[in-house]
């Protein structure tokens, strides 16, 4: 193979020779860098310049570690939690609906998402309501689909992982007709087998295609369509604490028991969506879509309730509030650049919402399977399951924002940015019967500012303040008010931060605070506003080469989280159960320069203790996970072949991978939270062929 390149002396118009360079070419390695993406109704911008701190997991990460759902995908972001919870950023956990999209376009955060058909993961951490409208402080989360290729693409992969789950993905794109007006791409997934508990089942299918039509070099309409299907059963449930029972050291998760063979979580979710892209010109662009999506939901994951200190347990299941949502989200935006006075302005006008249903099952509640202990887990005969597609809508919420924005560059150093959204939330909630038990109508203005400082071209500083309006939670199961919404409330936000582009290696921090009301059920069962959550943190990162051989993704989160105004000496100015201070994860990837191919990499997770209860009386111990993986890229028969394999917590350590509270929506009288255990040791493998 050869490369070779001719060089010209345009003054002297001497034309040289051309030189030819000739050896082994070099392998491309991702330094898995994202210097742009699109900012919601900001349009694309340059992450160097955006006023808050955003991260983004690129499909070449995906596939390098093998990573198998969106959810895996968060454990490379220090400041997000998504095991076994809505996903959170900054401590702060994220409405179901609220901040979740797929190509800005808001989706449910109570699925699973395969990893396979995005092309990259974004995280915006902090409020954001100013651009998306009313959401909790807990960041946004956007997911981008894999789009048409420009070159045809046939790539097929094989995967393996412990014990017996084999894995085949076809991921197809290219474009055809006149003028490669149409283009399109096809993932199509199918996985199942033994996971690594023992009597554990994994299945995973996947059919996803997306379709573009391009009218003329301007205007281009996006379509997709998805159905995944996904089933998990046997592995371990989740585990609650009576009162006064701290949590135990975590078990070992392949033992049968903890799970049941038959209980687990079946969803099915489908989506549609179409995007309409037109650019006026250079300047101004118009986006226009919409996006409906089911969410079909089964859930009889058990719960091993521990009684007492000794480990003894009493196990339940079918506790699912909610079996299914319906979303039809939408956005339309106009975005621009223009001159006045002296000063460029990058204006943005949109208008963006979902009309949301949710149903409940008729037949709810928690069934009790026996008792056992931690030392010796049972299994335990599948009992008569409620059906759950025999529901009734409980809850119907329509949301719709339009926000004014403006960045204003006065010269090549300062430009501020400066937004709003004014917002109107309609919620209604219905019993059994159809009948309305409770309704609200709200309306608010959720604003946005933020300075920004370019010492020099590739570093910008800045200061954000933001105000964000959200919806009320939900009160919990068992609560006097169970189901009902509260009325909206609102978080405030002070952010700092710095960026540096050193154009191989992208560095960042960002100091916040971020304060928001705290609903949780009191001594009265009442599910109400009764305190306030204030978490303040640090945030750093790194992503790019560290030299030319070494490329590392890598950041750490500090994170005192606290909760006041309780009304109870016990819990007021004490840490958020679950929440770690300290949270690190670097993925260092090491290309082997004697051997064009091979390449190493490491990823070490580490969380410090965390409060086990919310009167900081019990702690659960911190972990440190590490994963070592291979790969090999070559070419067979003339077509790219890549081998892939991993070790998962390579020193098989039993952790508990997330402590959450016993109600998503705050604590309840119990004061003690749920926990995850984390996963074993276990080996990934694949062959990736690109025809």
């Amino acid at each position: 193979m050869s490369a070779s390149f001719a060089t010209y002396a345009q003054e002297d118009e001497v034309q040289l020779s051309p030189v030819v360079v000739s050896g082994l070419a070099p392998v491309a390695y991702p330094t898995y860098q994202v210097d742009r993406i699109r900012v919601g109704p900001l349009g694309y911008k340059d992450l160097l310049d955006t006023p808050y701190s955003i991260s983004v997991v690129p499909s070449s990460l995906a596939e390098n570690q093998q990573l198998q759902s969106v959810r895996e995908a968060f454990r490379f972001i220090p400041s997000v939690q998504g095991e076994n919870i809505r996903p959170q950023t900054r401590g702060l956990q994220a409405g179901v609906v609220q901040n979740t999209r797929v190509d800005s376009l808001n989706v449910a955060a109570t699925t699973d998402y395969p990893i396979e058909q995005f092309d990259r993961v974004e995280v915006l951490n902090g409020l954001a309501g100013a651009l998306y409208g009313p959401a909790n402080p807990a960041g946004t989360f956007n997911y981008v689909l894999k789009r048409p290729t420009a070159e045809p693409l046939r790539e097929f992969t094989f995967g393996y992982a412990s014990r017996e789950s084999l894995t085949e993905h076809m991921d197809l794109g290219g474009q055809f007709g006149n003028d490669d007006r149409f283009g399109y791409r096809l993932n199509l997934l199918n996985q199942n087998g033994e996971g690594y508990a023992q009597g554990s089942r994994l299945r995973r299918e996947l059919g996803s295609l997306a379709f573009d039509v391009r009218f003329t070099p301007d205007t281009t309409l996006e379509t997709n369509a998805s159905t995944y299907h996904y089933l998990d059963t046997g592995f371990p449930g989740t585990f609650a604490l009576a009162k006064n029972v701290p949590f135990p050291g975590a078990p070992d998760p392949t033992k049968p028991g903890y799970g049941q063979s038959w209980a687990g979580d079946e969803n099915v979710t489908n989506m549609f969506s179409a995007t309409l892209k037109h650019d006026f010109n250079k300047d101004w662009h118009l986006t226009a879509g919409v996006l409906r999506e089911t969410n079909d939901r089964a859930s009889t994951v058990p719960t091993n309730t521990i009684t007492n200190k000794s480990g003894a347990y009493t196990t339940t299941t079918a506790t699912t509030t909610f079996s299914l949502d319906t979303i039809v989200s939408n956005t339309l935006a106009l975005n621009g650049r223009t001159w006045l006075a002296g000063m460029s302005h990058d204006l943005v006008v949109s208008n963006t919402g979902f009309f949301w249903n949710r149903y409940t099952p008729f037949q709810t509640g928690a069934i009790t399977l026996g008792s056992a202990s931690i030392d010796d887990p049972l299994g335990f005969a599948k009992p008569a399951l409620p059906d759950f597609s025999n529901r009734y809508r409980a809850v119907n919420t329509i949301q719709q924002s339009i926000t004014l924005g403006d960045t204003i560059g006065f010269n090549e150093h300062w430009s501020t940015l400066l937004a709003a959204s004014q917002s109107w939330i309609t919620v209604h909630n219905y019993n059994k019967q159809g009948t309305t038990t409770s309704q609200y109508d709200a309306n608010g203005i959720s604003p946005t500012a933020s300075l920004l400082y370019k010492p020099w071209s590739n570093m910008t500083a800045y200061l954000t303040y933001a105000d964000s309006l959200q919806q009320g939670d939900s009160a919990p199961a068992g609560s006097a008010n169970a189901g009902n919404s509260l009325a909206p409330y609102r978080s405030k936000e002070w952010e700092l931060g710095y960026k540096v582009d050193l154009s191989s290696i992208n560095l960042g921090a960002a100091l916040y605070r971020i304060k928001r009301p705290y609903a949780y059920v009191g001594t009265d069962n009442v599910f109400a506003e009764q305190g306030e959550q204030v978490n303040r943190g640090l945030e750093l990162t790194a992503n790019g080469a560290l030299t030319r051989d070494l490329n590392v993704f890598a950041g750490v989160s500090l994170l005192d989280p606290r909760l006041f105004d309780t009304g109870s000496a016990a819990t007021s100015d004490k840490q958020i159960l679950g929440l770690s201070r300290v949270v690190f994860n670097a993925l260092f990837d090491y290309k082997v320069p004697i051997v064009p191919g091979l390449a190493f990499n490491l990823n070490v997770n580490h969380a410090s203790r965390r409060p086990g209860n919310f009167s900081n009386t019990d702690f659960v111990d911190g972990y440190t996970i590490a994963d070592l993986g291979v790969r090999y890229q070559t070419k067979i028969a003339g077509k790219h072949v890549v081998w892939r394999l991993a070790v998962d917590n390579l020193t098989d350590k039993r952790y508990w991978a997330n402590i959450t509270p016993s109600g998503q929506n705050g604590f309840n009288s119990t004061d003690n939270g749920t926990g995850t255990i984390g996963a074993p040791r276990t080996i990934r493998a694949s062959l990736q062929i690109n025809l």
